[in-house]
Formats: C-alpha cells, structure tokens, sequence
C-alpha cells in the first residue's frame, strides 16, 4: 500500500473516531470543555480581588448572593436567574417551544468585599441541578399546547414533552468563573470570559460530577476517542503532507 493511501486512511479513521466520539458524548450529556474551564482555575474569595492584585487570566470566585431585587416565585422562593425550556419530540428530534430566560444582577459577597455578577451574562445552561418533567404533549396546555399543534402540522405527530426548569437562589453559595479587570477608577469588576460566566452552586465536587453527564464511562470513552481522533488527524494529515511534499 502507497505512504499516501495509508495517511488517508489514518485521516478518515480519525474523521470517524471524532464524529462516534461526540456522539457518545452527546449521548452522555456530558460537558468535559466547561468541566476543565471551571476546574482549571484557582479558586479565590472575592475580598482578595477587592484589594489585591489581581489575576491575568479567569479564576473561580467563590462567594455569596446579595440582589436587592430578586425575582419573587411565591411562596417565599426569591431567584436571581430562572431558566426553562419545554420541548415536544416531533419528528424523532426534540424541538424547542419556549426559551424562558430572566436575571437580576446581584452582588457576589464574602466578608471581605462584593462584586457585581450579571447572570444574563452567563454561558448555558447553568450548572445547577435542574427540575425535569417528562409527560404526554396532551397534558400541554395554553401556548404550549397551541405551539406543539403547530409543530405536530410540520413535522408530524408529536408523542413526548419536557420542561427543564434551572434556578438560582439568592440563599446558594456560588463559584463563578470570571476575568478580574480594573475599572477607570481603581475598582474592580467581574468581567464574563469569552463564553460567558461559568456559574454555578454545587460544590467544585459535585459539579464535576453533574458535568460528566449521566453515563461518566460512555463520557470517558468520548474524551479518549477525541484524544485519539486528533493523534490520528495530526499523523495522517502531517504524513501526506510530507508524503505530497517528498514525492
């Protein structure tokens, strides 16, 4: 077999690992690039950025909520971020018939100094334990019940629903990735990073676990397989390179 035909199939096999790996991935609901960015960081209280000095890149603030305008739920439940969305299974994919998003901007506090977080800000979803409810399309009701109807119309019969409702309290302990910068007179501020702010209110422990999703071996499988997808890219495509270039 010619060099040039074996690096191409090094090439397309590396193509095929990539693509079963982020399926399993996909299919595990796992999140290992936001598991290593709120990880990686040091963690550090949020009085040691009020006066210190401060970090080059993002770090992992730990603090508490202090709004002074929450959203009110009712019986007593004071949010700062509330997240839902319904989707319907119409034509074997689940497809999305409301993205409720609302915030308020709250400060991040400890003993020693608070800074100011805005979870609209904030890189999706968050990483909290989210409410689920599963049931028929037929118990939909309202607008929901009117936009499945139009779905069902183009994409045929709609069987299956779900609503995944995210929140934060303003009595969690938050750890947010975020990027430290000096304001114009001295102060500072918790800028989000380029994806936005990583939130969440589990312990670093728990978040771990909540981000590796719901099968942790198919997700380990997926980050080997991506590991391997990328060797076998970089040898077959490094190798007809220098193949082409040799000849």
């Amino acid at each position: 077999m010619p060099p040039s035909t074996l690096f191409a199939l090094l090439v397309v096999a590396g193509i095929v690992v990539a693509a079963v790996s982020l399926l399993a991935l996909r299919r595990s609901e796992a999140h290992p690039g936001r598991a290593r960015r709120l990880a990686g960081p040091p963690e550090v209280k949020v009085g040691r950025l009020v006066d210190g000095e401060l970090p080059e890149r993002a770090v992992r603030v730990s603090g508490r909520i202090r709004c002074r305008d929450p959203l009110e739920m009712g019986g007593g439940e004071r949010l700062v971020a509330f997240h839902r969305d319904v989707e319907v299974r119409a034509g074997g994919r689940w497809r999305s018939i409301e993205r409720l998003r609302e915030a308020r901007s709250f400060e991040l506090w400890d003993h020693d100094g608070s800074l100011t977080v805005d979870p609209a800000r904030a890189e999706e979803p968050l990483i909290v334990i989210p409410s689920v409810w599963r049931g028929q399309a037929a118990e939909l009701e309202g607008a929901h019940a009117s936009a499945a109807a139009r779905l069902a119309e183009r994409h045929g019969p709609v069987a299956e629903a779900r609503a995944t409702t995210r929140t934060i309290n303003v009595t969690d302990r938050l750890l947010v990735l975020a990027r430290p910068v000096r304001d114009g007179g001295g102060g500072t501020l918790l800028e989000p990073p380029a994806d936005g702010y990583v939130i969440t209110n589990l312990a670093l422990d728990d978040a771990m676990r909540l981000l590796g999703g719901r099968n942790r071996r198919v997700a380990a499988g997926g980050v080997i397989g991506l590991a391997i997808a990328i060797a076998l890219l970089a040898i077959g495509g490094i190798g007809a390179f220098l193949s082409a270039f040799l000849r």
